[in-house]
């Protein structure tokens, strides 16, 4: 009874103006940080360290989030030292779950991987925005076979959960790649699924450590499948796509591209600083320059490091595309100057 009074005070337009301009989330997230209108957020309520290097946390988002098709990623935003981070995670539960299950790999090197491997725990409150990608299942998949490598796992689990849910019957195929078997994530849960849905047949490779693999470490075609999804490194994805060009797949590796400067000046206008371009992304020479624009995935997927151009030319680094020369809003992070640049930062 109190929840259902809380939440109708809330919804009042009085109420906003009584408190004036922060509006009522600034008062309600003081009691509760997840009490919030506008912000999708979510509280940690459980934490699974079930490998050497991950970490799964289940989370209970609030009424702003509005959920997400098995297979796309979620924007998770967490505040380290003072400062807010940002990085895109697929969830790994079905897409009919009231609840997020997030599996994180931990990255050597990785900030915000390596802060929530040793120091998630339940009661952490954590944004959630922006959920995308065309990963997804079709409507009447068929035949399946899914394959994943190290934490590309989530995304294709989400999508078994999901199908498990639909009721399914068409044969289903996974294929999930480790270093080893004790760095295979999810694999005592999909033993269990393999036993109870005679349609699925579970099949693990291991690049490291071949004892208990099922396969050679090399990805090779294994029959016919009317979909096919993978996700993982670079060379899993290629494999899979020269064995089965109509794969859908997603890869969560920074793009690797060769700096070459195109000899024009790069002007962030917001600090009054001047770079000659060197051919790297924008985020990386603002980075140089001591600026410190808000930035994520560094791939061009969490869209955190968008800013404003306001002339000049710009490449995609992942996909060779060339910007218009009017002003626009640019994915720093995978956008090389073309020649003289200004960008509002």
């Amino acid at each position: 009874m109190f929840t259902e009074t809380v939440a109708k005070v809330r919804r009042s337009s009085l109420l906003d103006l009584l408190t004036g301009p922060h509006g009522v989330d600034r008062y309600t997230e003081l009691v509760d940080p997840t009490w919030s209108r506008r912000d999708a957020r979510a509280r940690v309520v459980a934490v699974r360290r079930s490998t050497p290097r991950s970490v799964t946390l289940t989370l209970v988002p609030n009424r702003v989030f509005t959920g997400f098709r098995a297979g796309q990623h979620i924007n998770l935003s967490v505040e380290i030292d003072g400062r807010r981070h940002t990085r895109p995670y697929s969830p790994a539960n079905a897409e009919t779950d009231r609840h997020v299950e997030l599996t994180v790999g931990r990255h050597d090197g990785g900030l915000v991987s390596s802060y929530l491997f040793e120091h998630a725990r339940p009661g952490l409150v954590v944004g959630l925005d922006s959920v995308a990608g065309d990963f997804t299942l079709p409507a009447q998949p068929g035949r399946v076979l899914m394959v994943s490598g190290g934490s590309g796992i989530t995304p294709v689990m989400s999508m078994l959960r999901t199908l498990r849910a639909r009721g399914h019957r068409d044969e289903v195929v996974f294929v999930h790649y480790a270093r080893a078997a004790a760095e295979a994530c999810y694999r005592d849960e999909l033993a269990e699924l393999a036993a109870t849905m005679p349609n699925l047949s579970v099949l693990h490779g291991y690049t490291r450590d071949a004892a208990g693999s099922d396969l050679p470490p090399r990805f090779a075609r294994l029959g016919d499948a009317d979909t096919v999804v993978v996700c993982g490194p670079t060379a899993l994805v290629d494999a899979v796509r020269a064995a089965y060009p109509h794969a859908q797949s997603e890869s969560f590796v920074p793009p690797v591209f060769d700096a070459e400067s195109s000899g024009g000046t790069v002007t962030f206008t917001g600090s009054g600083i001047d770079v000659t371009d060197d051919g790297r992304p924008l985020l990386n020479q603002a980075e140089d320059a001591g600026l410190t624009p808000e930035s994520g995935c560094r791939m061009g997927i969490c869209f955190s490091c968008t800013r404003r151009k306001s002339s000049g030319i710009v490449r995609n680094v992942v996909t060779g595309a060339l910007s218009s020369p009017d002003a626009e809003d640019v994915q720093i992070c995978v956008s090389a100057p073309v020649g003289d640049v200004t960008l509002d930062l």
